[in-house]
Formats: C-alpha cells, sequence, structure tokens
C-alpha cells in the first residue's frame, strides 16, 4: 500500500496541533535540556572534588610540614645545652632526656658520638633517651651489637655534614606503629663533626590524619617516599570492598615517581579498576621541603557522580509529573479558552508582574530586627515603605571580621524596572563586600557593573559604609545620596550632618573614580540614614517635610537621655505619618539608625613583644605565647590551636610586610579578660589587609603563585573566632579574638 506525502504531511500537522503534540514536544525538550544539565552538573561536581580535595591535601601537608618543623626547632633550641656539656660524657644522658622533654610528638632521642671520642667510655657511646607509659628512660645504646656506624644515616651525616629526615619504618616488630628520624650532625668549635643528633618522631597518626574527613565511604589516603615506596597504608577495607595492595600496585604503575619534579608539585589522574570495573582518580601533592613526601587521594567517581545521578532521577520524575499537570492544564485551557477575556488575560499579566516584583524586593531586605540582639556595641532598626506595589529604595547590613557594613540607596523611577535594578544593586553589595573592604573600590565597582549596557539610563543614589565596631572608626562614601545624620542624645547640639563629598550616582559614568572618607563617630552616637522619600513627603497642600522638620523631630530625640534605633525610626515615621495625613505617598520611604557604642573592656592581664622581621625570633613568640596562655588556664590542645595562628599569622608578617633585606619590628600584644583572649599583631609595612586575600586565595596554585595570605590566614580563620584588620596611623593592626568557654 502507498501512503502519499500529503496524508504524511497532514498527520504530521495534526500531531503539532494536536495535545498529544505538545506533550511529545515538551517531552523532548525537557529530556534535552536534562541531558545538557546532568553532564553540566557532572562536570561542576569533578570539579567541585578536585577543588576541595586539593584543600583538603593542601591543609594535611601543612599539618605534617608544621609537625616535623617544630621537631627541627626542639632540635636547634636545644644545640647549646649539647654542646655546652660536650666536656662531660656523663651529662650527656641528661642533656639527650632534656632534648625530648619540650616535644610531645618526639618519642626518643640519641646523641651517637663518633668512635672513641670519650676514651673512657670506649669505641662506641650513644645515650638513647625514650618515652615510655608518660616517663622518659635513659640507656647506652652503642655497642659491638649495635654499631651505630655501620648504619647508612651515620655515613650521610659525617660526610655530608647536612641535617635530613629518614623514611618512615616501623619499630618494635608494631606494623601500626612507624617512625621517622631527624637526623643533625654536631661540630665542634673547629668545624669537625663529633656526634649525631637523632630526634625520632612518631608516624602512629598519620594514616588517621590523611583518612580523616574524606569526601565519600570509598575515598582513601596513603603515603610514598622520593623512592615511591608505600610508607604508610590506608585503613582496613570493610569486607567485600576493594583489596586495598591491587589499588596501590595501579597507583605505583600509573605514576612515574621519577618524573615527579619540585616544579610539578601536584597531579590528578584519571584510571580505572580493573577488579570491578570503577572508574577512579587520584590527586598526588609533595611537601615543599624535605622530606619530600608525596600524599594522594583515591576517590571512585560513582560516588563523586551519585549526588548528580539521584538529582537527573528526581528531575525525570519532576519531568513526568510536569508533563502530566502540563497535560491537565492544556485540557482545561482547551476547555474553557473561549469563556477567557482579554481584560482577564490582561489583568492576571499585570498582578503576577506585580507579585514577582514585590516578592524579589522583600526577599531581599534584612527582616529580623533587632539585627544582632546579642551584641553590645551596635542596634539597628530599617524600615522601607515602598509608594506602589514595589519601589526602588534598598538598604541592607551585615557584620564581616568585626565591621558593619552597611549600605542605602534610592534608584531613579518607579515601578517594576526600578525594584528589579534595585535588588540587582543589593546583590552585587553582597558580593562586592565579600572580598572588598575600601568604600570607594566598592562603589567603582558597582558603577562599572551598573553602569554596562544601561540604555534605560537609570542611575542610583548610594551611600556606603563600613563601621569598625571595636574603635568606632567609619569610613564612607557617598554616590549622590542624602548626608547621613549623628544624633547624640542628652547632649546640646547633639544632631549634626555627616560632611561628605559629592560624587555622581551610580550608572551614571563608567570610569568615574570615587574617593573614600572617615569619621569617628561618638560614643553612643546614632547614625540615621534616609532617602529622599523622607524630606520630599507632601501633605494635601502639596508641601514638603523637609529636611529642617527631620532636624527637629531629631533634636526632640537628642533631649532624652538615650533612645534606641527602633524608638527612633518609630518617632520619625510618627512625625512624618501625622504630617502627610491622607495625601497619597509619592515616593518610596527608607530610613535605616544604626546605634554605637564603644565596647568597654577590662583586661585581667596586657602583656607586649617586639620582634624583628626574622623568622629565627619564631621560638621568642611561641614562648611569649605559651606563658601567657598559661595565666588564661587553657588547655594544652586550645593553648596549641592559639599558638599556631599566631605563628602563621607572624610568620606572613615577617616574610611580606618589609622589602627583602630591610629591617622592621612587629608587635605582638596580649590582653585577657574574664571572656576572651585578645592577640594584637602591628606593623609598620606597606599596607595589606591579608583577611580579603585570604577571602581570594585559589587553592589550586602552587604556593609561589598564591597571593599573600593565603593558605595560612584560612587556617588561622579556623582556630580563632574572629580576625579584624585596620590600618591606623600608617601601621598594619590585625586582631585575633578566643572567646573563652565557661563551664
Amino acid at each position: 500500500m502507498v501512503i502519499s506525502l500529503d496524508k504524511i504531511k497532514k498527520s504530521l500537522k495534526w500531531i503539532i496541533s494536536s495535545r498529544l503534540g505538545i506533550i511529545i514536544c515538551a517531552a523532548v525538550l525537557l529530556e534535552l535540556i536534562g541531558i545538557v544539565q546532568y553532564y553540566s552538573m557532572r562536570n561542576v561536581q569533578r570539579e567541585g572534588v578536585v577543588r576541595r580535595v586539593k584543600t583538603e591535601l593542601a591543609l594535611k601537608s601543612q599539618m605534617i610540614a608544621h609537625t616535623l618543623d617544630k621537631a627541627e626547632a626542639t632540635m636547634q633550641e636545644h644545640l647549646w645545652d649539647i654542646q655546652n656539656h660536650l666536656d662531660n660524657a656523663d651529662e650527656m644522658f641528661d642533656v639527650t632526656k632534656r632534648l625530648i622533654a619540650t616535644n610531645n610528638q618526639i618519642v626518643g632521642g640519641c646523641i651517637a658520638f663518633v668512635p672513641y671520642y670519650y676514651p673512657e667510655k670506649g669505641q662506641y657511646f650513644e645515650p638513647y633517651a625514650y618515652k615510655n607509659d608518660g616517663r622518659i628512660s635513659i640507656i647506652q645504646l652503642g655497642s659491638a651489637e649495635h654499631d651505630y656506624t655501620k648504619h647508612p644515616a651515620y655515613n650521610i651525616a659525617l660526610n655530608e655534614k647536612r641535617a635530613f629526615w629518614s623514611d618512615p619504618y616501623e619499630y618494635m616488630e608494631d606494623s601500626l606503629s612507624r617512625l621517622t628520624t631527624y637526623t643533625y650532625p654536631l661540630t665542634d668549635e673547629k668545624g669537625k663533626v663529633v656526634a649525631l643528633c637523632g630526634l625520632d618522631i612518631d608516624l602512629s597518626w598519620l594514616s588517621d590524619t590523611l583518612n580523616a574527613r574524606h569526601v565519600f565511604p570509598s575515598s582513601f589516603g596513603l603515603m610514598f617516599n622520593e623512592k615511591g615506596q608505600m610508607v604508610v597504608e590506608p585503613h582496613k577495607k570493610r569486607d567485600g570492598e576493594n583489596d586495598v595492595s591491587e589499588i596501590i600496585s595501579l597507583i605505583q604503575k600509573s605514576l612515574s615517581l621519577k618524573a615527579f619534579e619540585a616544579s610539578e608539585r601536584s597531579r590528578l589522574i584519571d584510571f580505572t579498576d580493573d577488579n570491578n570495573n570503577r572508574k577512579a582518580c587520584i590527586f598526588f601533592t609533595m611537601l615543599r621541603k624535605e622530606p619530600h613526601w608525596i600524599l594522594a587521594t583515591v576517590n571512585y567517581y560513582d560516588e563523586v557522580y551519585q549526588p548528580v545521578k539521584q538529582l537527573r532521577l528526581q528531575n525525570m520524575i519532576l519531568m513526568l509529573i510536569g508533563l502530566l499537570v502540563l497535560f491537565f492544564i492544556i485540557n482545561r485551557f482547551v476547555r474553557n479558552e473561549r469563556k477567557l477575556e482579554e481584560a482577564g488575560i490582561k489583568q492576571a499579566r499585570i498582578s503576577s508582574e506585580l507579585q514577582i516584583a514585590n516578592g524579589i524586593q522583600q526577599a531581599m531586605l534584612p527582616k529580623e530586627f533587632p539585627a544582632y540582639p546579642e551584641r553590645k556595641d551596635v542596634d539597628i532598626y530599617g524600615s522601607l515603605v515602598p509608594a506602589k506595589e514595589v519601589g526602588g529604595d534598598l538598604f541592607d547590613f551585615f557584620i564581616r571580621d568585626e565591621k558593619l557594613f552597611f549600605c542605602i540607596g534610592d534608584v531613579s523611577g518607579k515601578g517594576v524596572p526600578s525594584a528589579i535594578v534595585m535588588a540587582m544593586v543589593q546583590k552585587l553589595f553582597r558580593v562586592t563586600t565579600a572580598h572588598e573592604t575600601n568604600p570607594a573600590n566598592i562603589l567603582e565597582e558597582l558603577n562599572k557593573e551598573l553602569s554596562r549596557d544601561n540604555t534605560t539610563n537609570m542611575f542610583i543614589t548610594f551611600f556606603l559604609g563600613i563601621l569598625d565596631l571595636p574603635t568606632g572608626r567609619l569610613r564612607y562614601c557617598n554616590a549622590g545620596h542624602d548626608n547621613p545624620i549623628i544624633v547624640e542624645c542628652g547632649k546640646e547640639d547633639g544632631v549634626q550632618i555627616l560632611p561628605v563629598k559629592a560624587h555622581l550616582p551610580l550608572g551614571v559614568i563608567s570610569d568615574y573614580k570615587y574617593l573614600s572618607e572617615e569619621y569617628v563617630l561618638p560614643d553612643e552616637a546614632i547614625l540615621f540614614l534616609y532617602t529622599d522619600g523622607l524630606t520630599e513627603a507632601k501633605d494635601n497642600q502639596r508641601q514638603q517635610f523637609k529636611l529642617q522638620r527631620v532636624t527637629e523631630t531629631l533634636t526632640h530625640c537628642t533631649q532624652r537621655s538615650a533612645v534606641s534605633a527602633q524608638e527612633l525610626l518609630t518617632m520619625m515615621t510618627e512625625e512624618v505619618n501625622h504630617f502627610v495625613g491622607d495625601a497619597e505617598q509619592s515616593d518610596d520611604l527608607s530610613m535605616l539608625a544604626i546605634g554605637y557604642q564603644r565596647p568597654v573592656i577590662k583586661e585581667k592581664v596586657n602583656q607586649s613583644i617586639t620582634l624583628q622581621n626574622d623568622v629565627t625570633q619564631i621560638t621568642q613568640l611561641n614562648t611569649f605565647v605559651k606563658q601567657f596562655l598559661a595565666q588564661a588556664g587553657l588547655d594544652r590542645k586550645e593553648t596549641l590551636r592559639l599558638q599556631l595562628a599566631l605563628e602563621e599569622v607572624v610568620v606572613n608578617v615577617m616574610n611580606y610586610a618589609y622589602p627583602p633585606e630591610s629591617h622592621g619590628d612587629i608587635i605582638v600584644e596580649a590582653a585577657l579578660n574574664e571572656n576572651r583572649i585578645k592577640f594584637t599583631i602591628s606593623d609598620s609595612g606597606a599596607a595589606f589587609d591579608p583577611t580579603t586575600a585570604a577571602r581570594n586565595v585559589d587553592t589550586t596554585l602552587s604556593a609561589e603563585e598564591r597571593p599573600i595570605g593565603g593558605l595560612g590566614i584560612l587556617l588561622t580563620r579556623k582556630l580563632v573566632d574572629s580576625i579584624n584588620y585596620e590600618r591606623i596611623n600608617g601601621r598594619n593592626i590585625l586582631t585575633l579574638r578566643k572567646m573563652m568557654q565557661h563551664e
């Protein structure tokens, strides 16, 4: 039977025009969208996992390197003790005991002297101290049976006269106990090696460290030495999972460790586990300094992509539900399309537009007041009353690093376009202030974005301020907005207008340069911000409220001993409503009141130390911090965490605050009260805000490529409760705070 072309065309036309045809087209389109979305999400998920694994290994590398550095520092700190007692052989036992006593990671230490250095002790003399159940025992280990002169480490240190770390090795016939030894050649006044000092570090924690907090259940970590030999195995796998030895063998075959040079400190490799045909990826990274151990993490892609697969399944279910709903809607629409009128369609469209715009606006504004009830230094209250269903006014605020970021603005025009621009401005404010603390720079970024493709010629008056809560220093920049007003209760002439420089509104000229200003807020003052909807509010006779009535109302507030931010806005709202009466509101009205009270803290203990920009003085810093924290009654764990935070910050200052070969001081002040511990680090070097740099750090880069304030500041943020940076009188001032834990 021959089917004519006309019949085929008619059938296709009927399918397309029918409800079934619409459903089929929608299903195909949704499936195509789902496929594209699925593979896009796979790529995003893989990139996210890679970034997280890189960060995880970088942090673990730093932890391992820090432990080794502390052991090296312990050796340096005790060299004088050894050299001062070389004339007394028996004193070497006590010296060895003192050598291992100050570092909990050190489980043993020895001083192996060259043969017959002490004739009375014979050919072999090796005092050895080791920790046993919390006590330190001492033995003479050297003997003909234990000839340490035949050990490879002895010849390396004796001939090359350099310190080095050994590869991890098992001891006491316990496969779960591993040591690494730091060997240091001891020389006399003539530079001749007379003994080898060794420190044994317990590495039994390495496996737990490498396999802690993995992203996925089957993920595991391991470690190689420079020769490609595995020195740390992952934990034993559960029954039914892959044999770890097979995975390790596959890794060693996939990676040429000889080509793993210093310039290539990390590498990502994809491979397939032939045992169960599971695809996986391995990420390697090498310690930056000796010993060049290599850390690795294995992740299986079936677990990496599991969230994406689940989301894909959910999307398919939702797609089927959506198609059923679509079929129902189309069916209902076909039944009732003759009953629809043009006026109803238009009204529904307008109502939907206003509802969406109003939802956008209300979702972007702060809603909960008082905003920070737990704080005594700041009191904030705001209000926005749109003239129509939606408006173009905005205000926002948040606290970061003990700084209050706040803004208020007014978009030109009214209605839905202004509301959309208002939402975009508020989002840009949040995004930009997340990585910038200079008001002028923030406004310039906002201005560039708002000026781009601004075919509607809309502009925004905008005031932005950054209040440093510990000091009351206010930095601000104004883009054509009404000047804020400072209110001081209980004081004559307690109302004054904040002096600001005039700048163009945002969105007018894309490359316009803004300038920041500074002002120190008085104690117990209120900063009052508003839009022109307040001063231009009109009564039935079209008379405006004006700035004079605003200041008069605020003057009434100053006659009281104290006024909260909410009370001030309530009084202003009642005054303007009384003035306007039943007249229709002509413009959006926004107000924001910020009360500030400088914190008064009585310190129980206040000490300081001045260091030079020399990393060898870190020992003095650690001693100072340890002695100070002993007065605070902190336990050993918290003391070590704060020591690590201070060391990261001060070393960063020493390395980057001053030009190379220059000298400068770093002042570390420590203060203690009943609620918190505060460390203030100040230097007179180049201006630099490490808190901002830490938010922009790219952990995928090597340490040489990362900007100042990289992973060290990120680690410091995890160790303390707050970080605050200020540049005052030509000095960088960084403040770390740690709250006390009261039982």
